[in-house]
């Protein structure tokens, strides 16, 4: 939609009008259906995103700006948490005006064992975990909450070579390790023909639910690749 202003002569007598008609297309523009929504309410949201990365794919493809917390670890990891995003029914929100305190370090740290990077703890608060509408050591238990409610299937947690396998694949493993979980609650994401993420869509109250916005971004690939963690 384009908006033509009218000649100066007639400006001041079609002001008012003109000015509610701009104050409904931006409230308009803001509505739930706009994909993210800066300065959002916080805790005023549908449902949660868990988004679990594939670490060896991360690994591989960052290369030497990888975090080396991460990806030189004493233990290689395999699943780890990208983050716990709240969303809208269509679209989601970012970058809200919270007032809560900031995690701790004393939690950062007790989350490196699933989230190793403290910049990555530190963006997600500050993007995702401040639409929460909780404090962020709260944020930062909640995903560790929503983290243990998944379990990992035994074959990723056992990899040893790399594979191939459908995005498909990867989601009745889940399906089949966690009974509750279907297939309309999740989505597996690929980047440059590689496992990248599985998420899983969960109440405020870290069940297992349905929801559209994860399959939109779905790995449309029939077969993807699957790294084992870098020794």
């Amino acid at each position: 939609m384009s908006l033509r202003l009218p000649a100066a002569s007639r400006t001041a007598a079609r002001l008012p009008k003109l000015l509610s008609f701009l104050v409904f297309f931006v409230l308009a523009s803001a509505s739930p259906d706009s994909p993210a929504q800066a300065g959002g309410t916080p805790g005023d949201f549908d449902y949660y995103v868990l988004a679990l990365s594939w670490s060896p794919t991360y690994c591989k493809q960052a290369g030497r700006n990888a975090d080396p917390l991460q990806c030189r670890a004493a233990k290689p990891h395999r699943f780890i948490v990208h983050g716990l995003w709240p969303q809208y029914e269509n679209g989601w929100p970012d970058y809200c005006n919270s007032r809560e305190r900031r995690p701790g370090q004393h939690t950062v740290s007790s989350l490196l064992d699933i989230m190793p990077s403290r910049d990555l703890i530190a963006h997600q608060w500050k993007k995702h975990g401040v639409c929460s509408g909780l404090s962020g050591d709260d944020y930062l238990d909640k995903i560790r909450d929503a983290y243990d409610k998944v379990k990992i299937p035994a074959a990723f947690q056992s990899l040893n070579r790399t594979g191939s396998i459908g995005p498909d694949g990867v989601e009745q493993a889940f399906r089949l390790s966690n009974p509750n979980l279907r297939d309309t609650a999740m989505a597996v994401t690929c980047k440059k023909g590689a496992l990248k993420e599985v998420r899983i869509c969960m109440t405020k109250d870290l069940k297992f639910r349905s929801c559209k916005a994860v399959d939109r971004s779905g790995c449309r690939a029939k077969k993807i690749s699957v790294s084992p963690p870098i020794r």
